[in-house]
Order: structure tokens, then C-alpha cells, then sequence
């Protein structure tokens, strides 16, 4: 597997990296998570900007962008805007979806962007060939909040973002008991193991998912979320309570 940098925080090495999401509606609530993540125990941010009041607004989110890269400074920013049909805050038209993440990717405030693996294989591919062509790179997604997939289908959807040309795959599922836990990690250490030659992330949700997103340096899965504050998705934990985990099975290993 090829590690990737981005700017001091090489992912796909060690200990996974801890992504703290931002979902504040207002810009002051936004610039007072991104303040609070700085002095946090997260390796890098992710704006949920689904959740932003103004995000339809290119020139307001394009100024909220800049307040945030000069708050975070060298931590690195990942820009999200999450659809409703993946559990996200709000709609949006499909054409507004590519020139958003476009315009963020242009911007030269976002160092890394999230793209939903079903927005559609041209929308998929206009948004990779932009954020790469302005030194940004992607990570292509897919989140079930109803179910767990086959294992053989949680791998052909990594291996199909991996296609596109994802810098990261990720996929999220959602358990309804333990033994869908045991087929993310099985469908995590396949792909890392046969299939990958770069950094993937995965997690079971829930209280009975939390587990995989602990034991990601076993398994497989290269960066792991947590919260500072508001969590952006159910099993969520603290970041610091976290990162003493991470360690703990760190130094084990």
C-alpha cells in the first residue's frame, strides 16, 4: 500500500488518523468547532458542509473556507458536503453537488474532498479529474445507514472507487448485530490485503460498530472519526478518549 501526504500527516502509515467533523450551521458556530478541533487530539478536520446555513452560497461558503484554513493552519481540511440520501442534512441537484465540490477544490483553501461513490459515475469522475488537476485529492465514499452489505460488495464497491481513482475508498455501514461487525472487518482486511494499493477506510456505525473504529491499524482501515463536540454520525467517541486507544493497541501490536 502507497501512504499519502497530506501536507504534515502522511495517511496509510501507523497509528490511524483521527478526522474530527465540523457541523455547525452558523459560520460562527463552524469557526468555533474549527478552533476547538485545532487544540484537539484529531489529525485533520472535515467541514460537514451539508449542515451549513449558506451553503448554496458560493461566494459565503468560499469566505467561511478561508476563515477556516487560517484557523486550522497546517492541519488538513476535508470538504463535505454529505446528501440526505447518505445521511445527510440536505438535497441538492446533482449539477449544484459538482460545481460545489469544483469551486472548493478551486478554491485552495480544502486539501482533500469527500465524493459519494452513487452520485453518479460522471459526476464521480468530474469532481476527481478537477481536484486533481488543482492538487487535491479525493476520497471517494459510500454510507449505508440501514444495513451491512455482503462482504463481496462492500470489496467491489471499494475496488470500484479505487477505479476511479479515489486517493481514499471509504465505506460506512450500518451493523444489525455483531456479525455484521465481523463482515466489515473481514470485507476491510480482503481489500487491504489482495486489492489495495492505497489507503481505505471503514467503519461499522453504532454503539455495536464502535470497535472498527478502534482496531483500523489490525484491520486495515487508514483514518478513523471522532468528535469534538457534536458527532456527525452514530458510535462517534470522543477524540481524545480515542487517541488513547489508538496508542494502547499501537504499542500492543
Amino acid at each position: 500500500m502507497n501512504p499519502i501526504r497530506i501536507r504534515n500527516t502522511e495517511i496509510g502509515t501507523g497509528i490511524p488518523k483521527i478526522c474530527v467533523p465540523i457541523v455547525g450551521v452558523t459560520q460562527k458556530d463552524i469557526l468555533e468547532a474549527a478552533e476547538m478541533i485545532k487544540l484537539s487530539a484529531a489529525d485533520f478536520a472535515e467541514w460537514r458542509v451539508d449542515w451549513y446555513e449558506d451553503v448554496l452560497n458560493p461566494e459565503n461558503t468560499e469566505v467561511t473556507l478561508r476563515r477556516l484554513r487560517n484557523i486550522l493552519g497546517d492541519m488538513p481540511l476535508l470538504f463535505t458536503f454529505r446528501t440526505s440520501a447518505e445521511g445527510g442534512e440536505k438535497e441538492i441537484r446533482k449539477e449544484t453537488y459538482t460545481e460545489l465540490n469544483q469551486q472548493a477544490a478551486q478554491s485552495g483553501f480544502v486539501d482533500i474532498i469527500d465524493v459519494e461513490l452513487f452520485a453518479g459515475d460522471d459526476v464521480v469522475k468530474d469532481i476527481i479529474e478537477t481536484a486533481h488537476s488543482c492538487g487535491v485529492k479525493v476520497i471517494v465514499s459510500n454510507h449505508d445507514f440501514h444495513s451491512t452489505p455482503p462482504k463481496d460488495e462492500i470489496v467491489s464497491r471499494l475496488r470500484k472507487m479505487q477505479d476511479f481513482r479515489a486517493d481514499i475508498p471509504k465505506i460506512a455501514v450500518m451493523p444489525q448485530n455483531k456479525k455484521d461487525v465481523l463482515t466489515l472487518l473481514s470485507a476491510t482486511e480482503e481489500m487491504t490485503s489482495r486489492y489495495a494499493d492505497r489507503p481505505v477506510i471503514t467503519m461499522s456505525m453504532s454503539g455495536t460498530g464502535l470497535i472498527s473504529r478502534l482496531c483500523g491499524e489490525v484491520f486495515g482501515s487508514a483514518v478513523t472519526f471522532g468528535a469534538v463536540g457534536k458527532a456527525s454520525a452514530p458510535g462517534q467517541i470522543e477524540a481524545e478518549e480515542m487517541a488513547e486507544v489508538l496508542k494502547l493497541l499501537h504499542r500492543s501490536m
